[in-house]
């Protein structure tokens, strides 16, 4: 992923207000970021731990979602694998919930999948983070990587619908 800006990123916000997307709390560190490891930029909000973002470059433009967190369930801690890297976690892995871009998401419609806690899916499928446990998978990087990116874009196609 190339670089982005805080003006990129805020510009990008698809499923909230032009207010509420220059109220979010973009990463600090964005100079610091590993983005030449990154298929997307995503992050939780440390100031409201039941908030998420993500941006992606989709057919030439940028898009971002605002996610939030669902309370957890019991069910949860006894580990999960993301939906979109396909990383197994013992706990860290939440259910992220956008709202609807347009008309639908102003009426409430919302969608939802369990994806890493900390949406660093990027850095997980190159092994550059742990989380813990790791399946055995024959797939190449390259796999892995088109196997998130699709699981993404199908998330991304139901916000946008």
């Amino acid at each position: 992923m190339k670089p982005l800006t805080e003006s990129e990123i805020r510009a990008a916000f698809v499923n909230c207000s032009k207010g509420e997307a220059a109220r979010l709390n973009v990463p600090r560190d964005l100079a610091e970021r590993p983005w030449e490891d990154l298929d997307f930029l995503g992050w939780r909000d440390p100031q409201a731990p039941d908030r998420g973002y993500l941006v992606i470059e989709l057919d030439g433009r940028l898009v971002a979602i605002v996610l939030r967190a669902s309370g957890a369930t019991a069910w949860q801690a006894r580990g999960s694998l993301c939906s979109l890297c396909r990383t197994p976690h013992a706990d860290g892995v939440s259910l992220l919930v956008a709202p609807r871009a347009g008309k639908a998401g102003k009426q409430g419609h919302s969608v939802g999948a369990y994806m890493c806690a900390d949406l660093a899916c990027s850095l997980y499928v190159r092994g550059l983070k742990d989380p813990g446990t790791r399946f055995r998978e024959s797939l190449t990087l390259e796999e892995k990587v088109d196997r998130m990116m699709g699981n993404l874009t199908a998330f991304l196609a139901k916000v946008l619908e």
